[in-house]
């Protein structure tokens, strides 16, 4: 029954602005002293952290426009693989925003300037892969929009950057907010707090070390919604219906934005009378993420399952591992060995897809809702293909 609902829903509907968004004057004021903070230059480095559902992502956006009133443009660095804000999950990425976000409440998905596929929807199955690509993405930030030149050339725009962070605060996510922290050295750490003290971080620079010198505006703010008694009232999320909403939303792309798909069924039965991508397997490295893959099993593993589209990187050294650059996700719809041929559904555009050279396969799963197709050929098995070359 559960099922048959979901299927019943609209797009729209899960998509529709919320009304209850509430900026209290505490999240304004703490923005507003980010965002014209005389003393800080080269621009802020502001670190959003906090427990569950306490509203991280919400203030993310506000400072986000709240910076866009004095930049013409922001850097946004998403460390929350399992609720992203501009891709879909099982990623990590860097954006660069030049727009302000009229709905606070609706997210969007945007093309991020640099894009890496972890491939799971928290950080815990391997958290040192996940501070690597994190750095890696800090770093680039740093090389491209931070970082002066030697000649001090004024045409290099130096963005401040908001860095948005997973609501798991305690245990091994504690220990690796505190990694990030150390390696990233931000201006500005905003903590937001509520009112069940166990749930939260520690009060205070907790990263830092007792004969630390380093200086760092910190700012600590209640959640936005409190009841009388000054508790939080938490608006509870649907993560993995969330989740699924963003992955159906990366593959609508697929289609014009004036088509006529408003429900999931007519989404599912568009995907799967979608001409597919051929692509030549011989072209293609594939990497399992977080697990092992017999080689006799790695096509029955990849068929009909979601793969980041990654290009390998150039640089590759004991000292400086590989790190793929994702350009998006695609689902595999079919493997014809004797031709030596993926078909893939992406909404990736052809000329990146050409540049694709590895699949990488982690735990993202395709939404159930776009799986109850009946009495549909499949794609693979006709002549109606894209190839990518």
């Amino acid at each position: 029954m559960g099922d048959q609902r979901e299927t019943k829903s609209t797009i729209t509907e899960i998509e529709a602005p919320s009304p209850n968004i509430f900026i209290p004057d505490s999240w304004s004021e703490a923005a507003d002293s980010i965002a014209y903070d005389s003393s800080t230059s080269p621009p802020p480095i502001a670190f959003i952290c906090g427990a569950k559902n306490s509203g991280k992502t919400t203030f993310s956006r506000h400072l986000l426009n709240t910076f866009l009133q004095r930049y013409r443009k922001v850097a946004y660095l998403d460390t929350d693989v399992g609720q992203p804000e501009f891709t879909p999950p099982g990623c990590l990425s860097l954006t660069v925003i030049n727009k302000l976000t009229p709905d606070l409440a609706i997210p969007c998905l945007k093309t991020p300037e640099r894009c890496i596929f972890f491939g799971d929807i928290s950080s815990k199955r391997d958290p040192k892969a996940y501070l690597n690509f994190i750095f890696s993405l800090y770093d680039y930030f740093r090389m491209k929009y931070y970082t002066s030149d030697e000649m001090g050339s004024p045409e290099k725009t130096q963005l401040p950057l908001v860095i948005n962070t997973p609501g798991w605060v305690k245990g091994i996510g504690y220990e690796i907010l505190v990694e990030m922290l150390k390696y990233i050295a931000p201006s500005h750490v905003v903590q937001i707090r509520i009112s069940a003290e166990s749930k939260n971080l520690p009060t205070g620079a907790f990263w830092l070390d007792a004969d630390s010198e380093e200086m760092v505006n910190l700012i600590e703010i209640s959640s936005a919604r409190q009841d009388s008694f000054n508790r939080s009232v938490l608006v509870q999320k649907d993560a993995r219906l969330m989740r699924d909403m963003r992955i159906i939303a990366f593959f609508r792309q697929c289609f014009p934005s004036d088509a006529h798909i408003t429900t999931f069924k007519e989404l599912s039965r568009a995907l799967a009378s979608h001409p597919p991508y051929e692509v030549p397997i011989s072209s293609i490295k594939v990497r399992h993420l977080h697990c092992q893959v017999p080689s006799s099993e790695i096509f029955r593993s990849l068929n009909a399952t979601i793969v980041g589209l990654a290009v390998s990187s150039e640089k590759s050294s004991e000292s400086e591992p590989c790190i793929p650059q994702c350009v998006g996700l695609g689902i595999v719809r079919g493997i014809d060995i004797s031709k030596d041929l993926f078909y893939v559904i992406t909404p990736v555009p052809r000329c990146n897809l050409k540049k694709v050279d590895l699949f990488l396969q982690g735990f993202i799963q395709i939404p159930t809702c776009l799986l109850q197709v009946q009495g549909c050929a499949s794609p693979y098995m006709s002549a109606n293909v894209l190839p990518t070359n």
